[in-house]
Formats: C-alpha cells, sequence, structure tokens
C-alpha cells in the first residue's frame, strides 16, 4: 500500500484552511495544520504561542514539525495565513497595523519558506498567499499592501536557481481578491458576491497540485478571478 501523501497548511484553523483541511483529508491525504488553536480534522497540530518574536516563532514551528515528521517528508505546504488592517501614513494605526500586517503574512511565508528547505519533498510545491491590490499602491492600507508585495518578492526570489527550495520544487502564489468567506458574508452583505472566489475552489486547486495536477510554473504570482460565479486563474506577467 502506498504511504500517504503529506501536507502542511500554516492556517490550517482559519475559513480557507479549514476548508482545506477537510479537501485533503478527503483525498486521504495526512494533513498538518499550524495556527493559534488546533483543528480537530487535522492528523497533527502545531500551536504558535511565540507571537511577538520573529525568530521564537520559527524555532516553535520547526521544531513541532521535526517532532511530528520524524524522517518523513511533505508532498505541499500551503501557506494562507494572513489578516486584513486599513490605514495610510497619517492613521493613528499606520504603524501598529503595518506591524500586524508583516506579522501575519511576511513572517508566516518566510518561515513557511525556510520549513520547505527542509521538509518538503524534491518536486513538492509551496504555496503563499499574496493580493491583487498589492501590485499597485494601497493607500487606504499601506501596511497590508506593504506585506503581500513583499510576499510577491518573496515568492520571485524563491523560485531564482539559488532560491534554497528543493529540487524541481514549485513556488507559487495566490492572489485573491474577495474570498467567500463568513467574515466577509458578515461584514460586505451588500457586496456582489458573484466576484466572490469560493473556498472550495481554492482548496480543489491546492489538492490538484499536491498531486501534480495543472501546477503552475514556479514563481507564478497567480490572480484569483471570479466572475458571475465562475473562477478562473490569471497568470500575473512581471
Amino acid at each position: 500500500m502506498a504511504a500517504a501523501k503529506r501536507v502542511l497548511i500554516y492556517g490550517g484553523k482559519g475559513a480557507l484552511g479549514a476548508v482545506c483541511v477537510q479537501s485533503f483529508k478527503a483525498k486521504n491525504f495526512w494533513v498538518c495544520s499550524i495556527d493559534l488553536s488546533p483543528n480537530e480534522s487535522a492528523d497533527a497540530n502545531i500551536i504558535v504561542t511565540e507571537l511577538n518574536d520573529w525568530e521564537k516563532q520559527d524555532e516553535q514551528v520547526q521544531q513541532r514539525l521535526a517532532e511530528v515528521l520524524q524522517d518523513e517528508k511533505l508532498d505541499g505546504i500551503f501557506c494562507i495565513a494572513g489578516g486584513w488592517a486599513g490605514g495610510n501614513a497619517a492613521s493613528k494605526a499606520f504603524i501598529k497595523n503595518s506591524n500586524l500586517m508583516w506579522k501575519q503574512s511576511v513572517w508566516s511565508s518566510c518561515i513557511s519558506a525556510s520549513l520547505a528547505s527542509s521538509h518538503l519533498k524534491q518536486g513538492g510545491v509551496l504555496q503563499l498567499t499574496g493580493a491583487v491590490p498589492a501590485l499597485a499602491g494601497t493607500a487606504g492600507m499601506i501596511g497590508y499592501g506593504m506585506a503581500k508585495a513583499a510576499v510577491h518578492q518573496l515568492t520571485k526570489s524563491l523560485a531564482a536557481d539559488n532560491g534554497g527550495l528543493p529540487k524541481n520544487a514549485v513556488i507559487a502564489t495566490i492572489l485573491p481578491v474577495t474570498l467567500d468567506t463568513p467574515m466577509n458574508r458578515k461584514f460586505m452583505p451588500d457586496a456582489d458576491q458573484t466576484t466572490w472566489t469560493p473556498l472550495e475552489y481554492v482548496a480543489t486547486m491546492f489538492t490538484e497540485w499536491s498531486e501534480n495536477i495543472n501546477r503552475p510554473a514556479s514563481g507564478s504570482l497567480l490572480k484569483l478571478i471570479t466572475k458571475d460565479g465562475n473562477t478562473a486563474l490569471e497568470c500575473v506577467e512581471k
């Protein structure tokens, strides 16, 4: 009997993360979730408690994952941790929100990349999460835009020959516009939800990538464009 494929989901307790865990489990993957609280459906959980020191958070996650995996390798690492906060340079919360955005998006993305360098199989897949607005200026949400733009740059660096990922590994970053999450439905009840990307679409795409199906080229920044309820990928040319 073939060994189960293994994946790691950074942010496995959030709205998208929970759907991804269920999708992978339905395909008989072994799943490890990293988040602030456990996902009961996952096979293993790493609970992040180091929230104020980047190096300590990395050390905590690295040590725990090594214990969980032993000598096993991962077929995929999916980093969907993140959040949103607004504000321009005149906002009283500008520095506070920018710091939060960096922690939520850049810390998790860099730690995921570091984990991939050690624990991803050759030919495995690493996914990060950027954002369409961060392709241009984001005056009303500067901290968010900066953090997501940093993830875009990280993607290109990791895809380079000396980026540090295992041989033939693929790094791809999704750029959502709006995901169809319960929180978005709550706070934007009057928005055009036919332009929101279903979580199931994203989860199915990730399972396919883990099985080497419809994988994008390494270094791809992929817009998730949903119109009239139909979603398509649009690769950003840099």
